[in-house]
C-alpha cells in the first residue's frame, strides 16, 4: 500500500512544488490538500492520510494549534511533518513539543522530502540533531520534566535515549550496540513509556530540556 499524503501549506506554489515531487515515487500518494490548518481535521478524518506535511506558519490557525487538534482528532492520529521556512522558528520547537514527529526545510532537495515521508510514515522520527538542540536551548529553557526526574531509565535504556538524541534510526542503534532492532524497539519503547512521551522526538526533547543530554552529546 502506499504511503498517503496529506498537504497543508497556505502557498499554492509549495504544494504544487510538494505534490509533483512526491506523485513522481510509485510508493507515496498525495490524497488531498488544505490552505490552512483550520481545515486539517475535516480532511484527515475523511481521507485517514499516513503523513500530514503541515506548514508552521498559517494565518487562520497554525501548525502548532492544527498538530495538537490532529493528534487529539483520532485515537490513530497520522504522523506530522512539519514544513519550515527557518529550521530556528520557534513555531517549529513548539510543533515538535506539540507532537510533531520531525520537520523539513522547505529548501530541502527532492530526495530529502521523499526520505522524509517514508521515515515518519515507517513510525519513526525526522530529527536534525545540531537544529533541534539549537532550538531547545533558544526556546526551551530548562524545564526538569518530572516524567524524566522519576523515569528510572535503566543504563542500556538512558544509552538509547542519548543515541536517539543525535538522530540515530533503530538500525543505526542497533549496529551503534551490537544488538537486534527488536531489541532495540523494546528499549525505544520502555523509554516512551517511562516518559510519557508520544514519540520519539518528545523523549528527545525531554532529553535535552531536562538536561539529561548535554548540548555537546548531541552533535
Amino acid at each position: 500500500m502506499p504511503v498517503t499524503v496529506l498537504l497543508v501549506d497556505d502557498e499554492a506554489l509549495v504544494r504544487a512544488g510538494l505534490r509533483a515531487i512526491l506523485t513522481a515515487q510509485p510508493d507515496i500518494e498525495v490524497v488531498g490538500e488544505a490552505a490552512d490548518g483550520a481545515a486539517v481535521v475535516p480532511l484527515v478524518r475523511q481521507l485517514r492520510p499516513d503523513v500530514v506535511a503541515m506548514d508552521v506558519r498559517m494565518p487562520l490557525l497554525d501548525g502548532i494549534e492544527a498538530t495538537r487538534a490532529v493528534l487529539r482528532a483520532l485515537p490513530e492520529p497520522p504522523k506530522v511533518l512539519v514544513v519550515t521556512t527557518f529550521e530556528n522558528d520557534a513555531y517549529v520547537y513548539e510543533a515538535l513539543r506539540a507532537g510533531a514527529a520531525g520537520f523539513l526545510l522547505k529548501r530541502a532537495r527532492p530526495a530529502e522530502i521523499v526520505h522524509a515521508v517514508r521515515l515518519v510514515a515507517a513510525g519513526d522520527s525526522l530529527l536534525f540533531p545540531a537544529a533541534v538542540r539549537a532550538l531547545a536551548q533558544a526556546h526551551g529553557p530548562a524545564r526538569a520534566p518530572a516524567a524524566l526526574e522519576h523515569a528510572a531509565l535503566t543504563a542500556r535504556e538512558g544509552e538509547v535515549l542519548r543515541l536517539m538524541a543525535r538522530g540515530l534510526s533503530n538500525a543505526e542503534i542497533a549496529h551503534r550496540l551490537v544488538v537486534g532492532t527488536e531489541t532495540v524497539k523494546t528499549h525505544v519503547s520502555a523509554v516512551l513509556a517511562k516518559l510519557g512521551a508520544r514519540d520519539r522526538t518528545q523523549a528527545v526533547i525531554a532529553a535535552y530540556e531536562s538536561g539529561f543530554v548535554a548540548p555537546q552529546e548531541g552533535t
